[in-house]
């Protein structure tokens, strides 16, 4: 049974954006752990490919005139073959449309929190307009780590097709960037009762974005823990580029996550939005599943 999330924690009202859906191949997503088992959870279409979703935070404090949006999906820029690739579909789901559902356009968005700069997590940051690329939020400021915006421009071979500039080079030298010097092991606050981490093992200088007050936290786990299939501690992806140190990072996370009672947010997940966990004996399971508005 899936349970209905906290509407708000702090001065922030909390809502999962539902910004489309795209596929990507169900071996690579899982690494070693075999098809057979993997497909029980993430049925496979003809091309190996399965369903993932483009699921984005929005944190909104009225009172502050503030409005952050973690990540923002894949965008809407590409040309046919790199959609079908990809099989990005934004017919159920649309960055727009979700956030006219709670009052917002583009325009009102204050804070754009950047997870990493892979294509299908900030892929919404600019769009073409009269075939020219624009900030598809222009009064926001970026925030990103240093680390991984200097990787962007200096990938390494692993990553560099995930690394697509036209979706942050409008930001270079631009003072609304917000370059971030997070110290590993540590947190840096970012807005009242907001605090991102650096978690090295997908993509170096990837940020986890943590929302807390006395009662609840919810963690945005970006490609950390991707779906809630890989809560699992070696269910680690093919994409990672330190796979053991991704699994490190994540029972540390997960274990912290156990600890507090906090909800993980999962990016990519199409079965569920956000749960909590805990250790079965073996390892990390879904405790209880959470949906939000």
């Amino acid at each position: 049974m899936i349970m209905d999330g906290p509407g708000r924690i702090g001065p922030y009202e909390i809502h999962a954006i539902e910004t489309g859906s795209f596929a990507l191949d169900g071996g690579a997503m899982f690494g070693i752990v075999p098809k057979p088992v993997w497909e029980k959870t993430n049925p496979a279409d003809a091309l190996n490919r399965i369903e993932m979703r483009l699921r984005c935070l929005l944190l909104i404090d009225r009172a502050a005139k503030r409005v952050l949006l973690v990540d923002n999906g894949i965008g809407t820029k590409w040309a046919e073959k790199f959609m079908q690739m990809y099989r990005i579909d934004h017919s159920q789901w649309a960055l727009d449309r979700e956030l006219a559902r709670v009052g917002l356009t583009p325009d009102d968005v204050t804070d754009v929190i950047a997870t990493h700069l892979h294509f299908d997590h900030m892929g919404g940051t600019t769009r073409r307009v009269n075939g020219e690329l624009v900030p598809t939020f222009p009064k926001a400021r970026v925030w990103v780590q240093e680390q991984n915006w200097n990787l962007a421009y200096h990938p390494n071979e692993k990553d560099r097709a995930s690394y697509l500039q036209e979706n942050f080079d409008l930001y270079r030298g631009n003072p609304k960037l917000e370059l971030l010097q997070t110290e590993y092991g540590r947190s840096d606050e970012i807005a009242p009762g907001i605090r991102v981490r650096v978690s090295n093992g997908h993509t170096p200088g990837l940020q986890l974005v943590e929302v807390a007050d006395s009662g609840s936290a919810l963690i945005y786990c970006a490609d950390a823990v991707p779906t809630a299939t890989h809560v699992r501690t070696p269910w680690v992806m093919g994409y990672d580029c330190f796979p053991l140190t991704m699994m490190e990072e994540k029972k540390k996370l997960l274990g912290e996550a156990e600890e507090r009672g906090a909800i993980l947010f999962f990016e990519h997940c199409p079965r569920m939005q956000a749960a909590t966990v805990f250790h079965d004996g073996k390892d990390f399971s879904i405790k209880q599943a959470y949906q939000f508005r």
